[in-house]
């Protein structure tokens, strides 16, 4: 059974990367991927995702005036199903952030060969992020710990939720832990998250790992037994 093919748009200010990427999709590998339209403009990146419902998009970062990141956020916007692949030209870490909390599902260094570019389109295609592994080991170097001033603010039964989350536990069981009804649980885990600056509940373990809440958490129990 044939698949039908991925449609993908390309949304950059250089023509001949542009018209290279598309050359290679359609003639390599024009069993998987279709080109819906090309675009030099941010303003377009939107419309052209929706017009020509496109499953993929392939966006330069670098794009004057209004940066790739904003056609990012366009796109999610208008067409929130486009899974996007973001380039840039730079190292720069904090631009690869904010493409990746603009909705972007993956973010590869425009030095990449273009024929290894099917592969991380075909995965973000399939549902998973692709990340090139400089960025990830400075996003992962340069994950903040919480400050001392927010920690100092939590108050005992704070703490005590932020360990119980961070061990995975299902609201229901952290409201019967917590002695309170699961919709109070859920109010106090945003609260929670809020104090610490936090999106999720992963980001808000990832935090109490770097804490050492865990471990200071599990010595008492370690003497105990």
């Amino acid at each position: 059974m044939s698949q039908t093919p991925y449609v993908v748009v390309i949304v950059d200010d250089h023509e001949l990367f542009a018209e290279g990427l598309e050359l290679l999709l359609t003639r390599d590998w024009g069993g998987l991927f279709v080109i819906g339209g090309r675009t030099t403009f941010v303003e377009e990146a939107a419309e052209l995702a929706t017009s020509c419902d496109a499953d993929l998009a392939v966006v330069d970062l670098s794009m004057p005036p209004l940066g790739g990141v904003a056609a990012i956020r366009h796109i999610k916007a208008r067409h929130p199903r486009t899974r996007i692949l973001a380039l840039s030209g730079t190292d720069d870490v904090e631009l690869a952030q904010e493409a990746l909390r603009a909705g972007a599902e993956g973010f590869l260094p425009k030095t990449v060969r273009p024929e290894a570019l099917a592969a991380p389109l075909s995965t973000i295609a399939a549902g998973l992020r692709v990340v090139d592994p400089k960025v990830l080991d400075a996003l992962l170097s340069g994950t903040r710990k919480p400050s001392a001033a927010v920690l100092k603010a939590l108050t005992p039964p704070e703490v005590k939720l932020w360990a119980l989350l961070s061990t995975g536990m299902e609201t229901a069981d952290i409201a019967t832990r917590m002695v309170v009804s699961e919709r109070t649980a859920k109010r106090m885990v945003a609260s929670l998250l809020h104090k610490l600056g936090v999106t999720s509940r992963i980001a808000a373990a990832a935090l109490a790992g770097q804490s050492g809440l865990l471990d200071d958490l599990a010595e008492p129990d370690s003497r105990a037994h």
